[in-house]
């Protein structure tokens, strides 16, 4: 853990890198420049809060490692909440703040980002946890065991940042076609994020359970809880993708009302782009498990490597192909993130069945070590 907390300090000065370019990056982009002045706002602010955010995920992974997943759960309530109270505050100047807007959306969830960090850490350093586990012991730097988690993790991080990174770009080239084609992906992608989030609990749960089998040498348990959280994932993705179909305008009300001209052309749009986000929400459940147990595993390596791959070659250059040189248009290049997804379920699974996981080891055992 505390190497992790090491490498989150890291983490955060790294990001004040791309925070300085952000003017230069969202102006080689393109945008409309009312749009490019909020984004490069918003994405400035944002890369403030990444030390805060890795920090948190270090810590966060003591409890769920544990199987204390209560915890965790219980301290993104709490880091939520108070996001949610800093954005009402924020973003529309209540109790005496100014009003921010989207400048406040960015600070708000830096505040609680910093507000979970500070919450883990907190349960991490107290007495419970200093009696049972020494959390105080291992404050050292470890060469040989940060060596160790960069070689598991490194791979697991840089997949997770380039995956984020190929999705940007493919809304920056969605953004090319204009600010109404651009609301609706994003109106899409807010409302996939309803399914997708539980999802990411269902395979750390699934990369949890994979890890502590795989730690007893019990490789036939970790493949029951692969199938069990398969099972469980496509249950709840195939519920949403039916919702998806049958009734969008549950999904799309919230977000704001038909009489609004822009709106309107964004909601007729995003009913259809829903349509695509029911097509790929089961090979979506299949990538999460499937991938959870790689990594779970030690895998890390073979994941990141065929995510990035995979992200480059089948959505984001096509898409950009499409678009500049053949007048694609926006269902044309959604169709390319949707094969994406597709082909990144059926990749995954693949390498699942061939068994190469159950051999993996991220920590070796007693014996191995003496």
């Amino acid at each position: 853990v505390w190497q992790g907390a090491y490498v989150a300090l890291f983490s955060g000065l790294l990001a004040l890198l791309p925070a300085a370019f952000a003017g230069e990056l969202f102006a080689f982009i393109g945008h409309d420049p009312a749009i490019r002045a909020a984004e490069t706002d918003y994405f400035r602010i944002l890369c403030y809060g990444t030390g805060p955010q890795v920090l948190s995920t270090a810590f966060s992974c003591f409890f769920s490692g544990r199987g204390q997943t209560w915890v965790v759960l219980a301290v993104n309530v709490v880091a939520i909440s108070v996001n949610i109270i800093c954005d009402y505050a924020l973003i529309f100047g209540h109790w005496g703040l100014p009003e921010l807007g989207i400048v406040g959306a960015a600070w708000a969830t830096n505040i609680g980002l910093v507000v979970s960090a500070l919450c883990f850490a907190v349960l991490f350093l107290g007495p419970r946890y200093r009696s049972e586990y020494a959390t105080l012991r291992g404050w050292k730097p470890d060469i040989e065991l940060l060596r160790r988690l960069l070689r598991f993790g490194g791979p697991n991080g840089v997949n997770f940042m380039l995956d984020i990174m190929a999705f940007t770009f493919f809304l920056f080239i969605v953004g090319r076609l204009g600010p109404i084609p651009l609301a609706a992906t994003n109106l899409a992608f807010h409302i996939n994020s309803l399914a997708f989030m539980p999802l990411i609990g269902c395979g750390i749960a699934v990369s949890t359970m994979v890890g502590q089998r795989l730690g007893r040498d019990q490789p036939d348990a970790a493949e029951y809880c692969t199938w069990s959280g398969l099972h469980l994932a496509m249950l709840y993705m195939g519920t949403m993708s039916l919702g998806y179909i049958v009734v969008p305008e549950f999904f799309l009300a919230p977000f704001g009302e038909e009489k609004d001209a822009d709106f309107a052309a964004a909601y007729q749009i995003a009913v259809v782009l829903l349509r695509f986000v029911a097509l790929y929400c089961v090979s979506d459940a299949a990538y999460m498990v499937f991938t959870a147990t790689l990594k779970g595993a030690g895998d890390t390596r073979f994941v990141m490597w065929v995510s990035i791959s995979l992200a480059w070659a089948i959505m984001v250059v096509p898409s950009f192909v499409a678009l500049t040189y053949f007048d694609g248009g926006l269902y044309l290049i959604w169709s390319f993130g949707c094969a994406y997804i597709c082909i990144l379920g059926v990749a995954f699974y693949l390498r699942f069945r061939t068994g190469r996981w159950k051999s993996m080891r991220v920590i070796e055992r007693a014996d191995e070590r003496e």
